[in-house]
């Protein structure tokens, strides 16, 4: 897991949007996050300046300061191997790149833009994890 630039955020890996709009949670996130398929996710919005969006556990995000209840964009349920459906309320279309990102502990951040994304781009060492990765495990940026 890279540290982009000194002080900055640790990203775990690139994910790709799939066709039925899931996405494959980096195998490092997943088992630092605690998450186990079966159990129910809460997607959060992401800030302003990155986009995106964060998944958090619910029971992790209970004793959050954040309101819940203004964040939350919808939920899901991950799936055997880390696959999760993103809610249709987000917009995102199948083939969309997004950088996994260490949050704040509490959820995993998923960017969409903004300068760590960009700094991101420039590292094509990333690793990048799709939906067909689950058979055969990650690819590279080409």
């Amino acid at each position: 897991m890279p540290q982009l630039v000194k002080g900055g955020k640790w990203v775990f890996g690139w994910t790709v949007v799939g066709s039925g709009r899931e996405i494959l949670i980096p195998p490092q996130a997943y088992a630092e996050y605690g998450f186990q398929a079966g159990e129910e996710v809460l997607f959060l919005a992401g800030s302003r300046t990155s986009g995106g969006f964060g998944i958090g556990r619910p029971e992790r995000l209970a004793g959050s300061p954040v309101r819940l209840q203004s964040r939350t964009l919808g939920q899901g349920v991950i799936e055997a191997g880390g696959l999760v459906k993103i809610p249709a309320g987000i917009d995102l279309q199948p083939g969309a790149r997004l950088l996994a990102a260490r949050g704040s502990g509490l959820a995993l951040g998923f960017l969409q833009r903004g300068r760590i994304y960009s700094e991101a781009l420039q590292h094509p060492e990333i690793e990048v994890f799709e939906v067909g990765d689950l058979a055969i495990g990650p690819t590279h940026l080409r």
